[in-house]
């Protein structure tokens, strides 16, 4: 008999669960909406609408035990200790974290997980909390590998977190000495940026099981994160400072247990951090999702995936196998956006050596868009190239050794047999910055073009550090309109090379700072191995094949 009646509060306990509960929650939702439908301020009277504002306001402050996150002193808070959570205090999402769990599941599962979890959006409606943030852990985590979430978690997640960074809540969490995060989202996702980018002290999260050397998708034991509970237990009768969290009486219980409390109303949440204030320049990173996975978002991207396929084929086919001006013409008709600025170079049939065009390193189709622009044959030299990239190459490309000896002979021989485009960089970067150039180049060459490039993309990134090299050029040509803005500068005079008696890395210095003001962007001293270390971890031994 003890069977069948496990089997029976089993079912008692689905039953309440996921129709009960959740259609009651479900039926809560639908009022909301029918109740904001017949209270349109398109559709009642003035004296309706003032009526109808009065309530409003009386019951947010019926509601609202605790004061606005506006109305908080900052001066002398360098000893205090501050507790929140991320979800609906850091960040500006208020309503679900769908969209990073979707980054987790396409960056790093794959593009089924991502659209298994698309497809479970409209269940995530109707489910609780709970339930919800359970069901996208399962459909995220199981039999992802402990170190594909690393990946995630260093190089893709931190560039979505700062650009829906709450102005105000980062503010207060700045100005405290002492900073502590408790939430009911997977620590894995949120420790590294929490602790890296706004320096917390500490982060308390939910557990996830592991067996070797994957994730199960089930959280641990203790179950999700209760934050009252778990701010109990970690600073005992002693009371934090500051608490800080959303409207919601689940994070009035939190911040309850604080000596202050504030909350976060949802029209502050729309407040962003600009990029100029970001508590740490965000240079690097990877993925290829270039949007925020929103639900509708997502949707749009599968719904444009075919066509997107399609139209990177006829890009590519185009620019392959036709002339430089129909493939062009072909390539903005179906929505590529070239746009060309300066002059281009006169001929330099008197001279020895062919002209040597330095660019700025957007994607691995710089040369290519360079060769169409100028409507000419280039040889583009590269450090790390696909063996699938350079068959459907339309340039000549020739792979670059790393030996400096070696390399320079090389670019000598190409040098003397025409133009030659190099990438002193040495990789690729998304943001608005250029690193260090190499000083190889200026030793070579007197007539040095410098080529600024910037590329513009909507939904997918073509470049990656962790995945398949060989489909960047396939992902750049997927966007529904990609762009490429390229700015022939004046060829370098003779003062301003080596043979005017200016040493390589002068030379190099110069050409990185005029680059970087035609383009509006930074210089820094950072490499490539910089760029490696930070998104996978090496100095760049991945695989391009």
């Amino acid at each position: 008999m003890v069977f069948p009646m496990v089997l029976l509060k089993l079912a008692d306990w689905l039953v309440y669960q996921l129709l009960a509960n959740s259609c009651y929650r479900a039926a809560r939702k639908m009022r909301k909406y029918s109740t904001f439908f017949f209270t349109n301020p398109t559709l009642t009277s003035p004296s309706q609408q003032q009526q109808q504002q009065q309530q409003q306001q009386q019951q947010q402050t019926s509601v609202s035990f605790f004061p606005s996150l506006t109305q908080i002193d900052l001066k002398g808070r360098e000893f205090d200790t501050m507790v929140c959570d991320i979800h609906g205090g850091l960040l500006t999402s208020y309503y679900s974290f769908f969209p990073y769990f979707m980054l987790v599941a396409f960056e790093g599962g794959s593009i089924f997980r991502a659209f298994l979890l698309l497809l479970s959006s409209p269940i995530l409606w109707v489910l609780d909390y709970e339930l919800g943030l359970k069901l996208m852990i399962f459909i995220s985590f199981c039999g992802l590998k402990i170190k594909d979430m690393k990946n995630v978690s260093r190089a893709v997640l931190p560039k979505f977190y700062l650009e829906n960074l709450n102005l105000h809540a980062y503010e207060v969490l700045s100005s405290t000495g002492f900073k502590v995060i408790f939430t009911s989202i997977p620590r894995v996702m949120v420790e590294g940026f929490l602790k890296e980018y706004l320096s917390v002290n500490g982060v308390f999260g939910t557990e996830l099981q592991t067996r070797g050397e994957y994730y199960t998708g089930l959280v641990s034991g203790s179950g999700l994160l209760v934050k009252h509970r778990a701010l109990k237990e970690y600073f005992g009768e002693k009371k934090p400072d500051i608490g800080l969290g959303s409207s919601s009486l689940r994070d009035h219980l939190f911040i309850s247990l604080c000596k202050e409390g504030y909350v976060i109303s949802k029209d502050e949440l729309g407040l962003k951090m600009p990029r100029n204030r970001y508590p740490k320049p965000l240079i690097f990173h990877d993925g290829r999702l270039a949007f925020f996975p929103t639900p509708s978002a997502t949707l749009a991207m599968f719904m444009w995936l075919p066509l997107g396929i399609i139209l990177s084929i006829f890009r590519l086919s185009s620019g392959i196998l036709l002339p430089y001006k129909l493939g062009l013409l072909l390539g903005t008709w179906s929505g590529v956006d070239l746009k060309v600025k300066g002059q281009i170079p006169p001929s330099m049939a008197t001279h020895k050596k062919g002209v040597l065009y330095v660019c700025s390193h957007r994607t691995l189709l710089d040369p290519v868009f360079l060769s169409t622009a100028l409507a000419k044959p280039l040889t583009a030299v590269t450090y790390s190239l696909s063996k699938m990239s350079e068959l459907i190459a339309p340039i000549k490309t020739v792979r670059l050794k790393r030996d400096r000896t070696k390399d320079g002979e090389t670019m000598q021989r190409l040098l003397a047999e025409g133009d030659l485009v190099v990438c002193p960089e040495g990789t690729t970067c998304r943001e608005p910055y250029l690193l260090r150039f190499s000083s190889l180049f200026a030793e070579l060459a007197d007539e040095i073009v410098p080529v600024a490039m910037n590329a513009h993309v909507s939904m997918f990134y073509g470049t990656t550090a962790s995945g398949l090299k060989c489909l960047d050029p396939i992902f750049f040509l997927m966007n529904p309109r990609p762009s490429y803005h390229i700015q022939i500068l004046s060829k370098l005079k003779v003062e301003e090379t080596c043979a005017g008696g200016r040493c390589s890395f002068e030379v190099a210095n110069l050409l990185q700072k005029q680059l970087a003001d035609a383009l509006g962007f930074e210089c820094t001293s950072l490499t490539r191995r910089d760029k490696y270390m930070m998104l996978v971890g090496n100095e760049g031994n991945v695989n391009y094949h």
